[in-house]
């Protein structure tokens, strides 16, 4: 449960939309997975997304957090900040992201750290990119992007979606 809640009091997700979130409340949010952090291709003319497992030059790719959060959107020119404002039109989150369930009206699910207390369950879960980021943007150039398309970080692994 949040550290803003109260026992028995229902969760700031479950009770608030993403704009009347606070600050610490949106940043909570992120369960800390990666996927989004994962470089990503659009085929043009249907506009499908198509993952890779190559992580941005800011990924660590252990912790799964950015190595630079606070200025990752001047270091990364294709950083994208999120806001409840700029989701409607993003369209490449994982279907995991928390951003996306609560914005559907969804809950989190057991495995992240709001839920369960514990930052690590999502690495437990096997929702994170942890372990299976193969290389950084810095050393694959974009014409090569192609050869590392994957398909795992759209699906929630069978640990991730059984009850708790």
């Amino acid at each position: 449960m949040a550290i803003e809640d109260g026992p028995g009091e229902i969760p700031f997700w479950r009770r608030k939309s993403l704009a009347e979130m606070t600050d610490s409340e949106w940043e909570s949010l992120c369960d800390g997975c990666g996927r989004c952090c994962l470089n990503k291709l659009e085929e043009e003319g249907t506009g499908r997304t198509f993952y890779t497992d190559v992580g941005c030059r800011l990924l660590d790719g252990e912790s799964c957090r950015c190595r630079d959060y606070e200025r990752r959107l001047d270091k990364v020119d294709d950083c994208v900040r999120l806001t409840p404002e700029s989701l409607k039109s993003i369209t490449w989150l994982p279907p995991s992201c928390a951003y996306v369930l609560v914005g559907q009206g969804k809950d989190l699910y057991w495995w992240h750290p709001l839920v369960s207390g514990d930052p690590e369950t999502v690495h437990i879960a096997g929702v994170s990119v942890r372990d299976r980021v193969r290389a950084s943007e810095t050393t694959v150039p974009d014409e090569d992007l192609e050869d590392y398309i994957v398909g795992w970080p759209q699906r929630l692994p069978k640990a991730a979606r059984r009850k708790r």
